[in-house]
């Protein structure tokens, strides 16, 4: 299957997760990755400068009617939600909270399932509510793979195991296996 985007949702233990995972793709990873990690609405760019000192995948932070592009890893800005449209570009809300969170990982799945269909890979990691489930059970209705960390591996497991209590994820693994599932596809695209 020849996969278009990969969306992520994290929260708390986020940052550990997301630099286990990162350290793992090559800078020549073509799948361009959009992340909601749930942080506070006055956060800095601090998370992402640090992730960028240690991965070879650069992450920027989503800009309004930026187009989505291969090789690229996007982060949601604090206190907006992301969404992804049919044309590949970003549009940000100051919409109420959703699950309590804003950004929530529900509202990126849910845009990204309707713009990508079966070519759209949706991961939940690590956290502490139930943000994602929803999200994660629209992207299989649409035909997309679903991976969800394993529970025992998590610094919290609520958001795995509220997305496994939704649905039955095509994958439920360690992030070391996450990150070598995504290599296997990514290769699979280009070969």
């Amino acid at each position: 299957m020849h996969y278009e985007a990969i969306v992520i949702g994290v929260s708390s233990g986020g940052m550990d997760a997301m630099k286990i995972l990162f350290s793992m793709l090559p800078d020549s990873f073509s799948i361009p990755i959009v992340i909601v990690q749930h942080i506070s609405p006055r956060s800095d760019s601090e998370w992402i400068r640090l992730m960028n000192q240690e991965n070879r995948i650069r992450i920027t932070e989503v800009e309004e009617k930026e187009k989505l592009q291969p090789g690229n890893a996007y982060l949601a800005p604090p206190n907006y939600h992301v969404l992804i449209e049919k044309d590949w570009t970003f549009t940000l809300s100051a919409d109420p909270r959703v699950n309590f969170a804003r950004p929530s990982v529900d509202v990126l799945f849910d845009s990204a399932a309707d713009a990508f269909g079966a070519k759209l890979i949706g991961i939940i990691l690590t956290g502490a509510n139930s943000d994602g489930a929803r999200g994660l059970k629209k992207i299989k209705t649409c035909g997309g793979l679903t991976i969800v960390e394993d529970p025992t591996t998590c610094t919290i497991a609520g958001m795995p195991k509220a997305a496994i209590a939704a649905m039955k994820p095509d994958y439920i693994l360690p992030l070391k296996e996450i990150g070598l599932l995504l290599l296997e596809l990514e290769k699979n695209k280009t070969s």
